[in-house]
């Protein structure tokens, strides 16, 4: 997987030597080993330190994959906060500094893009795509695809 280096080779022989004589079953011995294992790698692979140093807040996953993967989800943002481990405050503050709207503006958006190209394109009905689309009935989702286009569903599409 990485670059071999004769030091990390000494230190790999070393500390089976320490395992076969017991030495590692004092805690402290066995900090300091790791310590001088990351040296090692570091230095025999300075691009490990993305793998081994993660500075990204725990818990937290990224808004945008995860968002863009399940927007046609009928969530409430309660849950969709919770999902990406963050409160509902943290969750719409980053989700502004991301996308550059709020959540709610965003989410009708995306399923109403997603609506448009099911209708237009995939030749879909209307009434077949409003669940899948995180909608709660036809009529909410007739009325917003209206606003968003300036022609109902049943224009670029079909009921």
């Amino acid at each position: 997987m990485f670059d071999s280096s004769p030091q990390l080779k000494t230190y790999m022989d070393a500390l089976m030597m320490y395992q076969k004589s017991g030495q590692l079953s004092d805690p402290r011995m066995v900090e300091l080993k790791i310590k001088e294992a990351i040296l090692l790698l570091l230095q025999a692979n300075p691009e490990l330190k993305d793998v081994l140093f993660d500075f990204n807040e725990p818990g937290k996953i990224d808004i945008e994959a995860f968002m863009s993967k399940n927007y046609h989800f009928n969530v409430n943002l309660d849950r969709f906060a919770y999902l990406t481990g963050r409160s509902l405050a943290t969750f719409k503050r980053d989700f502004e500094k991301i996308f550059g709207k709020t959540p709610g503006k965003w989410l009708l958006q995306k399923r109403l893009q997603e609506a448009h190209y099911l209708l237009a394109e995939k030749g879909r009905m209307a009434s077949d795509i409003y669940m899948d689309l995180g909608f709660e009935d036809l009529s909410h989702f007739s009325f917003a695809f209206k606003k968003q286009y300036g022609l109902s569903p049943s224009k670029i599409g079909g009921f």
